[in-house]
């Protein structure tokens, strides 16, 4: 497994990094090459740990992103997800990496690092206290899924994708492109119809979830949503 995830990492930088430094048209962009090594450290440090925690988990993070019994509105906003990411990346290369239209301090970039730093750390979390934390919405009867309660579940609802509001916000200062961060508030509007959509699936069957979001108030952000 360890090395189906290694290669799984290896792939996806691969992939990060053809569209980025392609779109770019240049290899000197040093906020690229940092991103891609940070990523790669963290996804492997974060994989080499679940494989010995909890590689059912791992198992489970390793699956393919379309799944039987996925819910059909969760396949169409992961593929609007992907073309949306797609174009965020290429808008960032053209801006930051091509044309150089952002003109970006230092100190903000390594500021900018400290956003996917923290989403991985709150996905570590979520891993702690909820083995079912699945890449797709699926109920997982065969492994006796269960409400989750517990570590960053207490504070807010969907803690992962609390994290991924870390890293949409820090991913563009790291990358020194102003331009990213005019997508942030469509990423972040589909990640909480995501969470909306999960929640109504949840509360209709699966056991104890509607008691649960009656005592956590908050989905993402505490105080205010």
């Amino acid at each position: 497994m360890l090395a189906r995830m290694a290669g799984r990492t290896a792939a996806w930088l691969a992939g990060m990094g053809a569209l980025l430094f392609g779109v770019a048209e240049t290899w000197d962009w040093p906020g690229a090459w940092a991103f891609l090594g940070l990523m790669g450290v963290l996804s492997l440090g974060v994989g080499a740990w679940l494989a010995r925690h909890d590689p059912e988990l791992l198992a489970e993070r390793l699956s393919p992103l379309w799944q039987p019994g996925q819910q059909r509105w969760d396949k169409m906003l992961l593929a609007a997800v992907a073309l949306l990411v797609v174009a965020w990346l290429a808008a960032m290369a053209l801006d930051a990496g091509r044309w150089h239209l952002s003109h970006m301090p230092g100190w903000l970039q390594i500021v900018g690092a400290t956003g996917p730093v923290a989403s991985v750390w709150l996905s570590c979390l979520v891993f702690r206290a909820n083995r079912f934390a699945a890449p797709v919405v699926k109920l997982q009867a065969s492994r006796g899924h269960a409400v989750a309660t517990g570590g960053p579940y207490a504070v807010v609802r969907h803690p992962m994708y609390a994290g991924a509001l870390f890293f949409f916000a820090g991913l563009p200062l790291l990358l020194g492109s102003w331009w990213g961060l005019a997508f942030v508030p469509a990423l972040m509007a589909v990640l909480a119809l995501r969470a909306v959509l999960e929640e109504r699936l949840l509360i209709l069957e699966l056991p104890g979830y509607a008691a649960y979001a009656g005592k956590v108030r908050y989905r993402l952000v505490p105080g205010v949503w």
